[in-house]
């Protein structure tokens, strides 16, 4: 996969450190070869923007795209509308009960300790981040302002009045949240693939 980079993409590598360059190559890599098969295209003609620590994009008229991954998985989602996607491993080692009183506690109260697990805490977390890749904010400025609701499957800035609502997928040894604007079911392109990053 790493001989599908445009000189650009081989230039901006070349000023990453080794692991993000490796990460940034595969990762666009990956992305072309998805859309090449969606679009017909030979993978180097695919027009996409994608600088590192930014949300990749397509030309008006050609959809929408966002990708997420962890150590070992790389997932992308296409969609004509604004989509958004985040994948984590689910034996994730963190402490649940101090993650969420840092960051979720605020917007969700009736989550008491005694009530939360792991699982949960991180199908919320992966929820969210999906939700700020939607609206391609940051994490460290939008992870307070955003409320997850279980049932119904939504997610609420309150700051910025936007009302998404979520899927979770539970794949293998993944959990992988779609944020979107659809209230109902709709088809969705996904790719995933295992991979030692």
């Amino acid at each position: 996969m790493k001989d599908i980079a445009t000189l650009e993409e081989i230039k901006t590598a070349n000023n990453l450190s080794s692991s993000r360059s490796k990460i940034y190559l595969e990762t666009r890599a990956y992305l072309r070869k998805s859309l090449s098969t969606l679009f017909d295209l030979d993978p180097l003609e695919i027009p996409i923007k994608a600088d590192p620590g930014e949300p990749p994009s397509l030309p008006y008229g050609m959809g929408n795209i966002s990708l997420s991954h962890c150590k070992d998985a790389l997932t992308i989602v296409w969609h004509k509308n604004k989509i958004g996607i985040d994948i984590e491993r689910t034996d994730r080692d963190f402490n649940h009960v101090k993650f969420a009183e840092k960051y979720f506690f605020h917007t969700n109260k009736s989550i008491h300790n005694n009530y939360l697990t792991k699982n949960m805490i991180l199908n919320q977390w992966c929820a969210v981040e999906a939700a700020i890749k939607w609206d391609h904010g940051k994490l460290a400025k939008d992870i307070n302002h955003w409320q997850y609701f279980e049932k119904p499957k939504e997610l609420i800035h309150k700051k910025k009045d936007i009302h998404l609502n979520y899927s979770q997928i539970n794949f293998h040894n993944w959990t992988i949240a779609l944020a979107y604007k659809e209230k109902n079911y709709f088809n969705t392109e996904i790719i995933c693939c295992s991979k030692n990053f």
